[in-house]
């Protein structure tokens, strides 16, 4: 299943849009607050003031008649209907429609605007007994029962306070355009200011696609989010370039390989090729004959062995499958010492084993090989006539086997390039060998979990094989 692609909008673009979202969010929030808490306040006060005026009219009761009672509130810009406790009306001022559209009372003060405080007698003991305010959005009615019984009903306009409200909106609307407008000028600039280490990062991985893989980023500040994404991109390019150089060059030990390959086949099979031409067209008999197909034989079978480690390096490069087992070495060792003298019989080779068992987890077969292609190679480096030591010793956490030949010995810069396929050294040390003996050595070890080393030694080369450990029975 195809991964989903990633969504590369305009981090700028977004970040811009989601901050100047909620700054108008912020803004219409607080106008509406405005709005209700003002509408709120301004129709408080129009309601403090009948309250005032309802109980200035209380204290009146009993001193001036019903009349002129509702002359003196009606002059201060308010409709006034009393009620008597006998059943009579009496209405004075403006209309409530005439309060909708918003006279100024002649005296009083317009609508929305507080009144005067207006003096109150003192020891009355008439007073208001109950009150409520309602009405409407241009409208605020207070009833109040006075202590006579009667009831007043006082209107007043709040057309100013809808008037105001209308204008602290355009107010507040022109403000938040304004503010926005900044805000987004400050946003722009600060997200720009802010993001600018992203553009760098796509100039480097720009530059470094264009070749110049040794450009990093290197943060200053490796512990901030754009400091991590800029840390792990280097850790990548330097994965990556790694991983390059290393397939250039598996690219060019394989075209090397593959090369010398061809020329160690091309030597046997043209001497193949030469002796089977001769002994088809040339009429020959006797010893002659004999030796061609000797040289037939010898070349083919030089062409084979070279075909088998070929093939051999190409399964150890794929990985062996190994059939493990808890093997005495000691048996190992003694055998591959009794197997030498049959290839070389000149060759003085002495196996030193202890006592003990010496358990190893290993496949015998691969790890006689590795024996056999040590002792092959040590015979080559004395021309078969020198004297090589084979031990095998059991250490803390691993098994120890050792190879060691009296032959010119190896030079301390080649100790590690004679593990390299086809690498062959000065010809006393490779008289008849295509290089890949120690190779394929150390790939068995190292499937196994262990290694082929060469030692410095006084007097020629040591070849050290460590394995793992073994459990040993009873």
């Amino acid at each position: 299943m195809a991964a989903p692609a990633l969504r590369s909008g305009s981090l700028r673009r977004r970040t811009i849009v989601a901050v100047l979202a909620l700054v108008a969010v912020l803004l219409i929030v607080l106008s509406v607050v405005v709005d209700v808490a003002l509408g709120a306040r301004l129709r408080g006060q129009i309601e403090e003031r009948l309250r005032d005026r309802a109980a200035a009219a209380a204290s009146l009761v009993g001193t001036v008649d019903d009349t002129d009672l509702a002359e003196r509130l009606s002059d201060q810009g308010l409709a006034v209907r009393i009620d008597s406790a006998g059943g009579g009306s009496i209405v004075a001022g403006p209309s409530p429609e005439q309060l909708r559209d918003g006279p100024r009372g002649p005296g009083g003060p317009g609508p929305g605007e507080p009144a005067a405080p207006q003096p109150t007698a003192t020891g009355s003991a008439v007073t208001v007994v109950a009150s409520s305010v309602g009405g409407d959005d241009d409208l605020v009615t207070l009833s109040s029962t006075l202590s006579d019984g009667s009831t007043l009903t006082l209107t007043a306009s709040a057309v100013g306070v809808q008037d105001t409200l209308v204008q602290v909106r355009w107010i507040m609307a022109i403000a938040s355009a304004v503010v926005l407008a900044l805000a987004a000028g400050a946003v722009i600039v600060i997200v720009r200011a802010t993001l600018r280490p992203l553009d760098q990062v796509s100039e480097v991985a720009r530059s470094i696609g264009a070749g110049e893989r040794g450009r990093r980023l290197r943060p200053t500040r490796p512990d901030t989010e754009i400091g991590r994404v800029a840390t792990a991109l280097d850790d990548m390019l330097d994965d990556v370039v790694g991983a390059e150089e290393a397939a250039r060059g598996a690219e060019r030990r394989l075209r090397a390989f593959l090369s010398d390959a061809a020329h160690e086949l091309r030597t046997p099979v043209a001497g193949i090729r030469a002796a089977a031409d001769t002994l088809v067209r040339a009429d020959l008999e006797g010893p002659d004959r004999e030796m061609l197909a000797a040289q037939v034989a010898r070349e083919a079978a030089r062409a084979s062995r070279l075909v088998d480690d070929l093939l051999m390096m190409a399964r150890v490069d794929r990985g062996l499958e190994l059939t493990r087992a808890d093997v005495d070495l000691r048996g190992l060792v003694r055998a591959e010492a009794e197997r030498a003298p049959l290839l070389y019989p000149h060759l003085d080779l002495r196996a030193t084993v202890p006592d003990a068992p010496v358990v190893a987890s290993v496949d015998v077969d691969r790890i006689g090989q590795v024996l056999s292609n040590l002792i092959e190679n040590a015979a080559r480096a004395t021309g078969g006539r020198g004297s090589v030591r084979v031990g095998v010793n059991e250490g803390p956490t691993e098994v120890v086997v050792t190879v060691a030949d009296d032959g010119p010995g190896v030079a301390e810069g080649d100790r590690e390039r004679i593990f390299d396929r086809l690498v062959r050294l000065d010809p006393a040390r490779s008289s008849t060998g295509v290089g890949l003996g120690l190779p394929i050595a150390r790939g068995i070890a190292r499937a196994h979990g262990g290694d082929v080393r060469c030692l410095p030694n006084e007097g020629g080369a040591l070849f050290v094989v460590t394995l793992p450990r073994g459990e040993r029975r009873g």
